[in-house]
């Protein structure tokens, strides 16, 4: 069922596999001062790309470091700039399809100072940013701008886990707001720039359930849930207004440009949450993950549940632009449940593909063993494993069976000239 052009990929970000010495989160986590190279990817790019001939992806979804071409608020660092623009080349050398995110969670330390994402003046200093990149970096087509706003501001700006370590209800949605003006921005700087631009942001969307299946309390906190975390940016990006409903807060109606300013829709899925009312609970909500399915749960014991994917991506056919699942893997040691989470999730794309929905890409979470926010190095989601001392790649089987997977689906699909957009 899959197009001959799909795009078959991996994806990554910057500062979890290199880190970043001028960046906020290396000096948030203490892990990150004693190993700041992390996996050396930084140094070891060129050998890591050749992973990517190995697995016979056809794309790589990958992250450029704002705080190493902006180390300081005056200061642009040319040899970064000259480090990405490399790896792009290296993968238009060897047919790769490179798609760029501009903004995946960290920053500049300067910039999560003095302009923090609540801060109007934050607006100027990202485009500043979005604006160097696209004159001095060639060769890319695919942008995603930002990774996941709301997680980012979930944890920056209402749990105080990540920086800037606020928990303030108006400040979160002031920084909502500005991240998507910026996006709205870097939309129309990217289309000037690139006639055949394809800008996207991804989302990261979850499948809900109530705890009880029968408490209205638990119900109501499910259904709100799922109008915040999925529903709120696919229905800003249809209409124009940004609706935010929180439990013991007043619901809010924002005005944000970017209606229609989306040339894909970038979805990153993973697992399902269980909402659960709890009178000891902030806002009365615990979130809690169950292995219903039986397909047991993560090594970060989050719920493998395939079937949710098959709801988000319906969900999001509501934009009517084409859908790419820009991140789906799982956190395991064990290669078996890698490679059966693999198939499952891809199965669920091939049924959507069955029924209609355009779908036109599937990029599994990652390349290889990264550092994973607030969890350090031992969640390893890579289809290769890495050994953080000699920094040793090994291929799971998992990698083997992706392989295999693009091979047969190229295979069946040879048939299908229809291009990709």
């Amino acid at each position: 069922m899959f197009p001959q052009d799909f795009l078959w990929g991996v994806a990554t970000s910057a500062f979890q596999l290199e880190g970043s010495p001028y960046a906020d989160w290396s000096s948030w986590d203490e892990l990150l001062c004693k190993k700041p190279e992390i996996t050396n990817h930084y140094n070891c790019y060129k050998d890591d790309l050749r992973l990517l001939n190995e697995l016979g992806v056809n794309s790589y979804r990958f992250s450029i470091e704002w705080s190493r071409i902006q180390p300081r608020e005056n200061k642009w660092d040319d040899s970064a700039i000259a480090h990405y623009q490399d790896i792009i080349n290296i993968l238009l050398e060897n047919g790769i399809i490179p798609i760029a995110t501009l903004h995946h969670f960290t920053h500049p330390l300067w910039f999560i100072r003095k302009y923090p994402w609540h801060e109007q003046s934050s607006i100027e200093r990202f485009k500043d940013y979005v604006c160097k990149i696209i004159d001095s970096i060639k060769g890319i087509k695919y942008f995603i701008t930002f990774n996941e706003p709301y997680v980012l501001l979930l944890g920056g700006y209402l749990e105080g886990c990540m920086p800037p370590g606020i928990k303030d209800f108006k400040y979160f949605l002031r920084a909502l707001e500005n991240i998507l003006i910026c996006h709205s921005n870097c939309y129309e700087i990217i289309h000037n720039k690139i006639n055949d631009a394809m800008v996207s942001i991804s989302h990261n969307m979850a499948a809900f359930a109530p705890w009880w299946q029968y408490n209205p309390l638990d119900k109501l906190l499910c259904m709100m849930a799922k109008r915040f975390y999925n529903h709120s940016i696919i229905d800003a990006f249809d209409t124009g207004v940004l609706s935010i409903e929180f439990p013991l807060k007043q619901a809010v109606k924002i005005e944000v440009p970017i209606k229609g300013r989306l040339d894909f829709f970038g979805l990153n899925y993973y697992t399902r949450l269980h909402m659960r009312f709890n009178p000891f609970k902030k806002m009365f909500v615990e979130l809690r993950h169950r292995d219903i399915d039986g397909y047991g749960l993560t090594d970060l014991g989050w719920e493998i549940h395939p079937k949710g994917l098959e709801r988000v991506i319906k969900l999001a056919s509501r934009l009517r632009v084409p859908i790419i699942i820009t991140e789906n893997g799982i956190a395991t040691r064990s290669d078996q449940k890698k490679l059966a989470y693999m198939k499952r999730h891809i199965e669920v794309v091939e049924k959507c593909l069955s029924k209609g929905i355009d779908i036109r890409g599937y990029f599994y979470w990652s390349l290889i063993d990264n550092y994973e926010w607030l969890q350090g190095l031992d969640s390893r989601f890579g289809l290769y494993r890495v050994d953080f001392k000699t920094f040793e790649r090994t291929p799971t089987t998992a990698a083997k069976y992706y392989s295999f997977l693009i091979n047969k689906a190229r295979e069946s699909s040879r048939e299908n000239k229809k291009p990709l957009f």
